[in-house]
């Protein structure tokens, strides 16, 4: 199994939902996150308040799938996080060694393919 972790334009969340729905992938997790990369922070300061205006907006993906979606969702990801611009984003992976769901108490791709 693998956990795959995305990080995205805010903007793109809901074609990157849509592209995972169409490979069945439907249970994740997300959040918004700050940060920057390549393109550096920015700081303005107005009337003595000092502003963060160097992010894009991100919104970070969580979802755990078996070994035979990971590169389906790796293509499903990109494709539908992509501008061409900097700042599309970054995707990585891990290797889960195990999965219980408490409710079923089913293990392995059980217990997240049901």
């Amino acid at each position: 199994m693998k956990k795959i972790e995305a990080i995205v334009r805010a903007s793109r969340f809901d074609k990157v939902k849509e592209a995972l729905s169409k490979h069945d992938i439907n249970f994740f997790t997300f959040y918004e996150v700050k940060g920057y990369g390549h393109e550096k922070g920015k700081n303005l300061s107005y009337r003595g308040a000092i502003y963060d205006v160097g992010y894009i907006a991100r919104i970070k993906i969580e979802i755990i799938v078996s070994d035979e979606y990971a590169e389906v969702a790796k293509l499903a990801i990109s494709e539908a996080a992509k501008t061409g611009e900097k700042g599309d984003g970054i995707i990585y992976f891990s290797t889960i060694d195990e999965v219980i769901n408490i409710r079923t108490n089913k293990t392995g791709s059980d217990a997240i393919n049901y």
